[in-house]
């Protein structure tokens, strides 16, 4: 999500892994949010669900609510009095729905740009999201930017369901921000590198040393084998810089981290910048 409202996702996005997500803009009600993500725990669909929520809502004339279940199926619904341009736009196991926007080009390119995007759900989103934003966006400008992403055992050490979840609350251009913190995400808690983008430990582990030596983690001698002193060496420094995600248990290191790691040793004279 993204608008001219500050912290936006702070109030739009509801979800629940294993069950679904709700987004509830315009004037937004956020218990709709939590009541919808209950009625489809219960076993209603999308549409069933959103159309329950809604009725009861005595301000639903002034509602906008896109609804994703789970179990497939998506529905969306926009008040008549939400103001111009404000639509939604249905697609298979999507909705994408806006308000104040500069006008529909904005839905369709968000639709488009979602369903050719390849990857994850989360590459979808900002794909969308990104299509939505230089189509113009909020007619009124930008300010914040959201996503949430949720996977049974997909967080932390696999003990959240957080994939994703990452807002900017205040900022110029929120949506380019969102994407900056999305790469540092990624590249610290997501685990979905190329299997192909490792290096072999016996095949740096001087070049390690050397670099862990002069960050204060390494307390041996430069001799280039990857003994139990360069591993632990190794695995202090990534749990201070927040890869204890990242760290393999076998004879490889994942390509991402070892260039952080040179790029550190770089940028703190380590290594020459070349």
């Amino acid at each position: 999500m993204a608008s001219k409202f500050i912290a936006v996702g702070a109030i739009v996005p509801h979800a629940r892994a294993g069950i679904g997500a709700v987004a509830t803009q315009c004037y937004a009600n956020p218990r709709l949010g939590q009541l919808i993500l209950k009625l489809l725990e219960s076993g209603l669909n999308a549409s069933d669900a959103l159309t329950k929520a809604i009725n009861e809502d005595p301000g639903k004339d002034e509602r906008q609510i896109g609804v994703v279940s789970i179990r497939g199926g998506a529905a969306a619904y926009t008040g008549s009095k939400c103001p111009e341009y404000a639509g939604h736009i249905v697609g298979s196991n999507y909705a994408v729905q806006g308000n104040i926007l500069v006008g529909p080009e904005v839905l369709e390119k968000m639709a488009k740009a979602f369903e050719a995007k390849r990857g994850e759900l989360v590459d979808k989103l900002l794909e969308a999201l990104t299509a939505g934003d230089a189509a113009g966006g909020d007619r009124r400008g930008r300010q914040s930017a959201a996503i949430i992403v949720l996977r049974p055992g997909g967080g932390y050490l696999g003990l959240s369901d957080t994939y994703v979840d990452l807002r900017v609350d205040d900022h110029p251009d929120p949506v380019a921000e969102l994407h900056r913190l999305f790469g540092i995400w990624e590249l610290t808690l997501l685990n979905r590198e190329d299997p192909n983008d490792v290096v072999l430990k016996a095949d740096v582990a001087l070049m390690v040393q050397r670099i862990l030596k002069g960050l204060g983690f390494y307390k041996g001698d430069l001799h280039g084998n990857w003994d139990e002193a360069t591993e632990e060496a190794f695995r202090a420094w990534a749990g201070y810089e927040n890869f204890e995600n990242k760290v393999r248990s076998d004879d490889k290191i994942w390509g991402s981290v070892y260039r952080y790691l040179i790029n550190e040793a770089k940028r703190r004279s380590l290594l020459p910048d070349d």
